[in-house]
């Protein structure tokens, strides 16, 4: 009888997009934030995708001084894979954005493989008032943001972190970021397995319906073979229905309130374990495993939680 596929379940757990008005349970103080993994990590997910966050205004943060408190914590508290994000600004430096990265050097980081328009400016119109000052220019103001990731900012994160053995989780966010990828692993800077993460309703990218991701699927296998594993985050409403597609397509999946506020149309999720219960209740009962985090280390080829710096 065949063995039922292992499906990793990523949680990503506050982003740099959501403010603090737009849900309650939105983590940003060091406390919530690590308790809101540690629960995730209980709830069924391997790999713990982790943005810092102003503790007093909840606005995001790239400096390592806010990764610090959290991530020993929820390191003894649970044998999650922590990834920790190369993105978490739309404006700063390449050589900022990896700092955190650099000092802490996980198993895992984000690596997104393109530039693009990446915004989320239309959330501003659905509130009249916020709870911090930052918040309603910092939305509005995306709509002007080209996210930078030249070829030249993606060499030089992977060629200042790759000593260190950190896997890239790289973010997918249009077919052409799957032909810049296969141009820097042909050129040295990356090694198999690759971890795509199809990045998909972002306005920007990709749009998110099962069409597309047959179309990333089909052309990921035309670049890299056997060579890679891949995800499936969708921002929003369709979050879940494309994790489940992901799923029984033989892929992984990622949820988390970076991705979207909601547990259900309408509906605001209480916590990220919420959303990952939920995704693993769902895949179980369609036949999936869910992955343990050595699970994850043995699919993803990662260097073990024995060799990070926190």
């Amino acid at each position: 009888m065949a063995r039922h596929p292992k499906t990793i379940i990523t949680c990503a757990v506050t982003g740099a997009i959501h403010t603090p008005t737009m849900s309650d349970a939105l983590p940003y103080t060091y406390e919530q934030i690590t308790e809101q993994a540690i629960a995730a990590a209980e709830a069924g997910a391997s790999i713990l995708h982790l943005h810092a966050r102003d503790p007093e205004t909840g606005a995001p943060s790239i400096n390592p001084d806010d990764f610090a408190p959290f991530l020993a914590r929820i390191k003894q508290a649970t044998d999650a894979v922590v990834n920790i994000s190369t993105g978490g600004s739309l404006t700063a430096s390449i050589q900022d954005r990896i700092a955190p990265a650099k000092q802490f050097k996980p198993e895992m980081c984000s690596m997104n493989m393109g530039s693009l328009n990446f915004s989320f400016h239309g959330l501003a119109a659905r509130y009249k008032e916020w709870k911090f000052d930052w918040e309603k220019a910092y939305v509005e103001g995306s709509e002007g943001n080209i996210f930078r990731n030249t070829f030249k900012d993606i060499k030089e994160a992977a060629e200042t972190l790759a000593p260190d053995q950190i896997k890239f989780e790289h973010e997918i966010y249009d077919v052409g970021h799957l032909y810049n990828l296969k141009a820097m692993a042909d050129a040295g800077h990356f090694k198999a397995p690759i971890f795509l993460q199809f990045v998909m309703g972002i306005m920007g990218g990709i749009g998110a319906d099962v069409e597309n991701l047959v179309f990333l699927k089909r052309t990921a296998d035309k670049l890299f073979g056997a060579d890679y594993r891949w995800s499936v985050l969708a921002a929003g409403a369709v979050q879940i229905p494309m994790a489940v597609t992901a799923s029984q397509m033989g892929g992984h999946v990622r949820v988390g309130l970076e991705d979207s506020l909601f547990i259900s149309r309408g509906e605001l999720a209480e916590s990220n374990a919420a959303q990952v219960a939920k995704m693993r209740r769902i895949i179980e009962d369609l036949g999936n495993t869910v992955a343990t985090p050595d699970d994850a280390r043995e699919l993803l080829g990662l260097k073990g939680g024995d060799k990070v710096n926190f």
